[in-house]
This record gives structure tokens, sequence and C-alpha cells, in this order.
């Protein structure tokens, strides 16, 4: 395995090297959760390396070097256990696509791992602010003029997807236990906040009508409503003048909800595009152990001082 860098903690190693090559290391059945987002094909260029998945030519060529992966996270994943998947569908263009619509890539990433072996398990829908996208990407469809003008080419915003393969199997190693408290921006009734270091709260069960079946019933709905989507790690540090073009840190409440859901303390958590650690970050406050890859330096070195940090950051304790 070539490696650039690697950072090791007390429940920690990642590394700066390619995500399939650090895959081939790991042992066979030895990861208890897997959870990730992937390059979204070529949408986005992170880096100038040609093992970058994000520089594929086509969609065929990203599925093409991603199967690689794919085959790599089933070894190592544990019999009966998950993989969370954060994506979206993807914009089209007339200048790239010769037409102006959207991509199925959630559907070609879902028909990838079923390929490969995995099984279909669950699905959320994450609820994203439509203005905010259209500030952001100016997309045609989005904009109040085009509805004045034609729209037939008006379209709803993209949502994101945390997509849930299960890796066919007996779990050995159940996943026990109430879900001691909630994540998200409106809790049910009955709940009172706790904040922790990094300012952001946690909500634990204040009152003789409220119970820990009410987060369950807003973590089983199909769409969440209340993700978070300013809690990310800080990553203003990790632009390159040079070769970046995009980075979008996961929502630290959609890993952390997804943990409290699919892994258990104790576990090995893998994040193959570790990006700037959130993943990883997550992982260590909430007593799992996580294993990291990152191909680009300048993520990788923030991602090391992310990680520190939540080794450092002591979880604070649930009082119901």
């Amino acid at each position: 395995m070539q490696v650039k860098d690697y950072a090791q903690g007390r429940n920690y190693i990642a590394y700066n090297a390619d995500c399939v090559e650090v895959a081939r290391e790991l042992e066979s059945d030895s990861v208890g959760f897997i959870v990730y987002s992937p390059p979204f094909s070529s949408l986005y260029t992170y880096s100038n390396d040609e093992r970058d998945m994000g520089n594929a030519s086509s969609d065929e060529e990203f599925f093409q070097h991603f199967g690689f992966l794919i085959t790599e996270m089933y070894r190592v994943l544990t019999p009966g256990r998950l993989m969370a998947v954060h994506c979206m569908n993807l914009p089209t263009s007339k200048a790239n696509d010769g037409y102006i619509g959207i991509k199925d890539f959630r559907g070609d990433l879902i028909r990838s791992f079923r390929d490969a072996g995995f099984i279909y398990h669950s699905e959320v829908t994450i609820w994203k602010d439509p203005v905010v996208a259209m500030q952001r990407t100016k997309a045609l469809g989005l904009l109040h003029k085009q509805i004045k003008k034609d729209s037939s080419l008006s379209r709803q915003g993209i949502a994101d997807y945390l997509v849930v393969m299960r890796k066919p199997g007996e779990n050995e190693h159940r996943i026990e236990g109430e879900i001691g408290y909630y994540v998200g921006n409106e809790p049910p009734a009955g709940f009172r906040a706790i904040e922790r270091s990094d300012g952001s709260v946690m909500w634990v069960v204040n009152s003789d009508s409220a119970t820990n079946i009410d987060t369950w019933q807003r973590y089983a709905s199909p769409v969440w409503m209340d993700i978070n989507q300013t809690r990310t790690l800080q990553y203003q540090n990790a632009r390159d003048t040079d070769d970046e073009r995009h980075i979008a840190p996961l929502q630290l409440d959609v890993i952390e909800r997804a943990m409290q859901l699919w892994s258990r303390e104790g576990d090995v958590v893998f994040s193959p595009f570790m990006g700037i650690g959130s993943e990883g970050y997550v992982a260590l406050q909430m007593g799992r152990k996580f294993i990291g890859a990152e191909l680009k330096e300048s993520y990788f070195a923030l991602a090391r001082r992310n990680l520190d940090e939540a080794e450092n950051v002591k979880q604070l304790e649930l009082i119901a």
C-alpha cells in the first residue's frame, strides 16, 4: 500500500492514501459499520490525482473505479451489519450532458451495491432548503423568475439521501438498548437540552410524558426534516487554490443518528472518503473506533487535527 502519511490515536488510525488500497489491507469481516459520502461521480473535482474518483471522465468510468472499493467494503464488513451512504441525485447541464434534467445517481449506487451482494436495507430522505440551493448553485429550475418566464423548466430542490445497505448473514453482536438521546433541531415534547463542548446540544427525556419511543418514531420517519444543516466540522483551511473546486462536509447530525441506530460502542467504523474527518469525529466521541482514508493531503491534515480533538473531548454523560 502506498501511504503518503498516516495518523494514529488511542482509538483511530487514518491514512493519507488511496481508499481502495487501504480497504484491501483490512481484515475480512472486521468492520462493524461503514458510513461515508462518496464522490458524486464527476460532479466535483477534489484534486488532480489520477486515483481521485472525482476525476472520472464519465459516470461509467466512475462506477468502474468505485466498483473495486465496493468489493472490498463488502468483504471487510461484518455479516449482518450495515453501510450507510450519503448521496444525492445529480443535476445535468446542456454543456456536459446535452440536456437539463436529473441523473439517478442514488439508484445507480444502489444497483452497484446490490450487484456486489449487499441487501438494500433502508433509506432516509434528508430535507434541504431549496432557497439555499438556489443561492449556491443558481440552478435555472429553482429561480423564481423561471416560474414567471416558463415553469415547464421549474423543478423542486434535490434532496439528500442516506442509503443503508446490509451485508447478508447473522449479526453475532447485537446492537442492543434504547436510543439514549435525540439528535436534531426539533426534539419531541418533554425533552431538554444538554450543551456539548462544541456548542451544539443533545436532547434528553425530561418529562414523565416523554419516552425514548418518541425518539425512535422520529428516527423511523422516511424523511428527516430537522437535521441541523450548519452543524458540520470547520473546513475553510482545507481549501486548496490549485485544485480544489468543492467541499461539502457531511452534517454531524446525520452521522450521529446513523451511528445511534446501526452501531454499538466499541465497533470499528470505516470511512473510505474521510475528508476532514467528520465520520471519525463522531465515532470517537460516541465510543467507537475509527479507520479512515483520505487521498487529498490538505483534507487529511485537517482530519488529523479533528480526530485528535475528538479523542480529547469527553462526551457529556447523559442524564435522563
